[in-house]
């Protein structure tokens, strides 16, 4: 490789570059400087330090939003792929905020380093167009939360929930390796662009089926979809709460973003659309993962494994975009993505409130949070409506531009509009259990009658993040114009 192509290296991954340094910094500053002050201060010069990181990243994304590649488009930066990573390192500063006032882990430093190098590898899976680079990227992505899984020490269910995480991960990234050496033994590159010119020539060969088969493995652990989703409610309810919300915003961006890259490259034509083994196996991973995600959600008493459980049913609608293919469905589920992350990241940030002051997630815990504390139950109630789909919040259009852009791709046959409908009434049945919430924090009576303590920056965030939902589902376009096609 020549100079340039390595200043153009350079340029594509300055921003996770920059994240690095301030990781590096973060640890310097916290073991170096600030060894032998308090807690709190530490935990809040970690957090504000790489909150500046992921700033600076972001002004880097939005001043150079130009077209370019690298390695044979092995990494690319194109204004989708901008738009994921704005949206993950927006995600990641608003989870660090929320954590400022933590106290699950005695080095806030490496807490706080080790959620940029997550983050980290969140943008190199968006930017990736090379199978092998996308298994480094999800594998550095996947330790990162890995070991922020079991950030809570004194803590036994965040171990265990660790351990579950750390197993099914091993696995489906050996299913996910194995499938990726058998495309590149059919095809002879991993380039997405090269495998999608060889699989246009190609017939549907049993290996290939097998192949597809364990990517769709082990990219169904990364999204929690079903049956791939065993680890989900285990590690929700087990993680650290900011750890939680990282799992369920940022790292479902990336692991979508390269879905629908990915799946470009698989589906080669429109009339390969039709048989191919790859939508076939999305249709069902979606169908499942609606129905038993939805059902499952309602018998739950943790908060946390109801959100776990929603996370799944989510997940399947994705998918149903991912499965029909077009540039304007890409862009639905990205915009999906995007505002079901933002919408998850407050919940959890409401829901890591409400265990430190009554010691627990379930669903009594909450009772009587308007009278305790009524920003903090108003900001609840715009969370979990959104993520119903109720209008005119954002989670209502984000449904009905993914259902729209489903309805309308080309090659999508009944299976569409009956999956669609599927979903609908799945949306419905999911107003039931969020609903469950909201009575509690409204209607049951509360165990304890003190105000709810919040500190100001969390509360500052968490009204940040509910108005902002109103917003953009008042003006639907502010974000969805932003979104370019895929």
């Amino acid at each position: 490789m020549n100079a340039m192509n390595y200043g153009e290296l350079f340029t594509i991954t300055l921003p996770e570059t920059i994240l690095e340094v301030v990781s590096l910094l973060i640890l310097v500053v916290d073991l170096g400087w600030l060894r032998k002050r308090s807690q709190s201060v530490r935990m809040a010069t970690a957090n504000v330090l790489a909150v500046l990181g992921c700033a600076l990243a972001t002004v880097w994304l939005l001043a150079h939003p130009q077209a370019a590649s690298f390695g044979g488009d092995a990494l690319v930066a194109t204004p989708i792929v901008a738009a994921a990573q704005i949206g993950i390192l927006l995600l990641t500063a608003l989870v660090l905020l929320l954590s400022v006032k933590a106290e699950f882990s005695r080095n806030p430093g490496e807490f706080a380093a080790i959620v940029l190098l997550g983050t980290t590898g969140m943008m190199l899976v968006a930017a990736a167009r090379d199978l092998l680079v996308i298994f480094v990227a999800l594998e550095l992505l996947s330790l990162s939360l890995y070991v922020l899984t079991a950030f809570a020490k004194s803590s036994a269910q965040s171990a265990e929930a660790a351990l579950k995480y750390y197993l099914f991960g091993g696995m489906s990234a050996a299913f996910m390796l194995f499938g990726f050496s058998y495309l590149y033994g059919l095809t002879g590159t991993t380039s997405l662009t090269g495998i999608a010119g060889a699989l246009a020539a190609q017939s549907v060969s049993p290996l290939l089926i097998v192949a597809l088969v364990l990517v769709a493995a082990g990219l169904g652990f990364k999204i929690a979809a079903v049956p791939f989703h065993l680890w989900a409610p285990d590690t929700y309810q087990g993680a650290p709460a900011p750890v939680a919300a990282l799992i369920a915003s940022g790292s479902k961006v990336a692991s979508f973003a390269v879905l629908i890259a990915l799946t470009g490259g698989l589906i080669a034509a429109p009339n390969y659309l039709q048989s191919s083994t790859w939508v076939v196996l999305l249709v069902w991973m979606a169908a499942g993962s609606i129905v038993l995600g939805n059902l499952a959600a309602l018998v739950q008493t943790s908060v946390r494994r109801l959100l776990a459980y929603s996370a799944i049913a989510h997940a399947g609608y994705m998918l149903l975009g991912i499965a029909a293919h077009s540039s304007q469905s890409g862009s639905a589920v990205l915009y999906y993505a995007l505002t079901y992350a933002l919408t998850t990241v407050g919940a959890f940030g409401v829901i890591a409130i409400v265990e430190r002051s009554a010691g627990s997630d379930r669903l009594d815990a909450f009772a009587g949070l308007s009278r305790r504390n009524p920003l903090l139950a108003a900001t609840m109630l715009l969370f979990l409506l959104s993520l119903a789909g109720i209008p005119p919040l954002v989670g209502f259009w984000a449904k009905f531009n993914l259902f729209a852009a489903v309805l309308r791709a080309p090659g999508v046959g009944h299976w569409g509009l009956a999956l669609v409908a599927i979903a609908l009434a799945a949306s419905a049945v999911s107003l039931y259990y969020y609903l469950q919430v909201l009575k509690r924090v409204y209607v049951a009576k509360p165990a304890q009658t003190a105000p709810m303590q919040v500190s100001p920056v969390e509360l500052a965030v968490l009204l940040a993040i509910a108005i902002a939902v109103a917003l953009l589902g008042i003006f639907p376009t502010a974000l969805s114009g932003w979104i370019p096609l895929g």
